[in-house]
């Protein structure tokens, strides 16, 4: 796990070593343990990389590292877990060179050697991004693993023989340069509001890119405009395996999932250094554990944090699944004080806007493992892969229902229902028999259902439950609307409305927001994170399952928790799902009340240009009176102006 940075420009300075050590120095934090730089001045590219070390701690690990042919270098992110197997492979084959260290950089610049760049990517498992210099062509190849774990943003800043082609692990790096350009992308804003993050392959700024999971780019001062190209497909993945569905019984699934998992961890705890994980007390996180547990000789080091509000606490759950695994737990009760002190760190650390406040219980749980680990690895994407998320199911059903209305009824019903205020809803739903139950009704939920009651899709309907700003391009000034997955998903074959969802997820909401969120907040202490979940051979296969295994009478990801409950007893796991969240919305209406008001200060708004101030100062209004509960929607503007702040 690193960083790297560099660029390519026909008119490189006289002072390119200090302009990559500038960059080089800006993500520090993502690799304190070492440093490099590599330039071709005449060629006109220069390569810079900050080394986290993880696997062959020697200086035989340093980067920029050349091939044995000397025709490639490399800047590398990330871990190849099957890249003890691809050197098995080079060396029976008779293309394995004098091997220096035992680095998966120095495996990959081998298979480069030997199969190209494509065809090694293809062959390799694990999470990346990467830059690799072909000295032969003159060409620049940026990459980015299947899933889109590890981050890599590119683009041409500047004009003419002074236009510079920048990349890096994060937006930090590229501005360094004294080419950055910094124009604020108002369409990118606009996504921002909508989704609280930019998807791919947005970026908050005009001219640079995010690479999309599952592609390698192509670059060269011959041919400047880069070629973008898809090595995997998380869309043809999903139609393949629906088209082609596991035929076996729930038995042998289990048992399959099960050998997958346990490879996927294995690989994963491969480390020179101190491994751990991060243990929520949920199905994912605790499936992992067992997992790693069963396959160590000595307890593992397992991390959690608390809460003292109610309703935002898992940590005794926790604290059960690690008894009874025997691992070495450790655990840590945050207070409302520690938590609100990450704020003003958070811009710095996503360096562009990116308002999903689980952020801050993620930086914390991060720096709580960095004291005793340098690799954790986490449940995430358990949701994504077996239909764990309520909003699939609740999406699909209230369709069902919807759909049977006719269009004109349903526009009756939503005006009816926004007739009567969220407030006065509340004290009306006690006597509906469905308040009693566990998703009990709410006025802000009921307003919400009224604005998705005109939907003409399931696909809209479910776009209208994962936005925040409906009307973003409204809000701010001069913005537009982009096109992304989310309002443009091509059409799917084969799937049902559930795993259009799940798919939609697995290629925006995981890679721009969930593993975005845990990148830079590891990253940010320095520490590596690993998802089994992620590794690709399980994802095909979750693919090939049938619904029935993922969604069985009303409880979801049926056929993990079979796999868990072979580990942890069934007791210690049942209980409702709870997010892993802070109450953001009391401490906006108390000990944030101050901060929030200056970043909204209506003349602030105005004179920054960005905002139409009305419709934010109205919801701050209706949240602080208590009348509604907007701290989404606060929260998405919130993160974007203590962004711009630092900036």
């Amino acid at each position: 796990m690193c960083g790297f940075s560099g660029f390519l420009s026909a008119d490189i300075q006289n002072n390119a070593v200090e302009l990559l050590r500038r960059m080089n120095d800006s993500i520090a934090h993502r690799g304190p343990n070492d440093s490099g730089i590599w330039q071709d001045n005449e060629a006109g590219i220069g390569l810079a990389h900050r080394r986290l070390s993880i696997v062959d701690l020697s200086p035989a690990g340093h980067q920029p590292m050349l091939s044995g042919s000397n025709r490639y270098v490399l800047v590398f992110n990330g871990e190849i877990y099957n890249h003890l197997t691809l050197r098995t492979e080079l060396q029976s084959s008779g293309n394995a060179p004098v091997w220096r260290g035992h680095s998966d950089t120095e495996t990959l610049l081998a298979g480069f050697d030997a199969w190209g760049i494509e065809a090694t990517v293809i062959k390799a498992i694990g999470m990346f991004a990467f830059a690799v210099w072909d000295k032969q062509t003159r060409q620049l190849t940026l990459g980015r693993d299947r899933l889109g774990e590890k981050p890599l943003y590119y683009g041409w800043q500047g004009q003419g023989q002074q236009a510079v082609f920048l990349f890096g692990s994060e937006l930090k790096a590229l501005r360094a340069h004294p080419a950055f350009e910094s124009c604020i992308n108002r369409g990118a804003l606009s996504l921002q509001l909508r989704h609280n993050y930019i998807p791919a392959p947005y970026s908050i700024y005009n001219g640079i890119a995010k690479l999309r999971q599952g592609c390698l780019l192509t670059v060269s001062l011959q041919q400047p405009v880069a070629k973008e190209w898809a090595y995997w497909s998380a869309l043809q993945v999903a139609e393949a395996g629906v088209a082609q569905p596991f035929c076996g019984t729930a038995e042998q699934a289990v048992d399959e999932l099960e050998v997958l998992l346990k490879s996927a961890v294995s690989q994963q705890m491969m480390a020179d250094v101190p491994l751990g994980a991060f243990l929520s007390g949920g199905i994912d996180s605790s499936l992992v554990v067992a997992l790693m547990q069963a396959q160590s000789t000595k307890p593992v080091k397992t991390f959690t944090i608390g809460f003292t509000e109610k309703g935002y606490n898992e940590a005794v759950y926790a604290k059960a699944v690690a008894k009874h695994l025997g691992t070495e737990h450790t655990e840590l009760y945050v207070t409302p004080e520690q938590a609100m002190a990450v704020i003003p760190r958070l811009p710095t650390l996503y360096d562009e806007p990116f308002s999903d406040s689980s952020q801050i219980p993620t930086f914390l749980v991060s720096q709580l493992a960095k004291q005793q680990v340098t690799v954790s690895l986490s449940g995430d994407a358990g949701d994504e892969l077996f239909c764990g998320y309520n909003r699939y199911v609740m999406t699909a059903k209230l369709w069902h229902k919807i759909a049977m209305l006719p269009m004109p009824l349903r526009r009756l019903l939503a005006k009816g229902m926004v007739s009567v205020s969220p407030a006065r809803w509340d004290g009306l739903t006690h006597l509906l028999p469905l308040a009693k139950s566990r998703h009990s009704v709410n006025g802000d939920r009921l307003h919400k259902v009224a604005g998705v009651l005109t939907s003409d899709s399931v696909d809209q309907l479910y776009e209208h439950f994962i936005t925040h700003w409906a009307d973003s391009a409204a809000v701010v000034v001069d913005g537009l609307s982009l096109p992304t997955l989310v309002n443009e998903l091509p059409v799917l074959t084969g799937l049902n409305a559930i795993e259009r969802m799940m798919a939609l997820d697995i290629m925006t909401y995981l890679p721009d927001d969930i593993l975005t969120k845990v990148d830079r907040a590891a990253m940010g202490v320095s520490l590596e994170t690993r998802v089994p979940f992620l590794d690709h051979r399980v994802v095909e296969f979750a693919w090939q399952l049938p619904q029935s295994m993922k969604l069985r009478d009303g409880q979801s990801k049926w056929l993990l928790r079979q796999v868990l409950y072979r580990h942890v007893p069934k007791a210690l796991i049942e209980r409702p799902k709870m997010g892993f969240g802070v109450p953001i919305d009391a401490w906006l209406r108390g000990p944030l009340r101050d901060w929030a008001e200056a970043l909204l200060d209506e003349t602030r708004l105005h004179n920054e240009g960005f905002f139409h101030p009305a419709p934010i100062r109205k919801k701050w209004q209706e949240h602080l009176s208590g009348q509604r509960n907007w701290h989404y929607h606060l929260w998405d503007v919130l993160m974007f102006q203590a962004w711009l702040e630092e900036q």
